[in-house]
């Protein structure tokens, strides 16, 4: 697996960036959901993997990672705070939300536990483990 991730782990991180981008772009342009501020600051943190990832991808160049999965780890921060707004009564809405659209807004729930949070905490988590493999083949700067 590891192997596979070395060689492949850029491309499957910007198809799972390019998914939830085009994903995030549907429920609000189309489904009309209106983004929430968490929601808005998740996607700071995604939108700029598509453009990242794929000129990575592009090059072979795994010096990205270095740059990437700061992005990536601070989304999987964000993406995991605001599942636990949405699903933990004690955790209550935070800071962030203090205007528009509540945090605890469920647009979609799935199963009774999958939320647009949990779906970009997933996708957060994906780039990160595509990508971890690649940190030992970036020489040092």
């Amino acid at each position: 697996m590891k192997a596979f991730l070395e060689h492949y782990g850029l491309y499957l991180a910007w198809v799972v960036a390019l998914a939830a981008t085009g994903g995030s772009l549907y429920l609000s342009e189309v489904r009309g959901f209106v983004p929430c501020q968490l929601c808005w600051f998740q996607r700071i943190f995604m939108y700029p993997l598509v453009v990242l990832l794929g000129l990575a991808s592009y090059r072979g160049d795994a010096r990205a990672v270095t740059y990437v999965l700061p992005l990536s780890l601070i989304g999987i921060f964000l993406s995991g705070y605001h599942y636990l707004e949405q699903k933990v009564s004690w955790v209550g809405s935070g800071p962030f939300c203090g205007v528009g659209v509540p945090c605890t807004t469920e647009y979609l729930n799935l199963l009774g536990f999958i939320t647009i949070p949990l779906m970009s905490l997933v996708a957060f988590t994906l780039i990160t483990i595509s990508l971890w493999p690649l940190r030992q083949t970036v020489p040092d700067a």
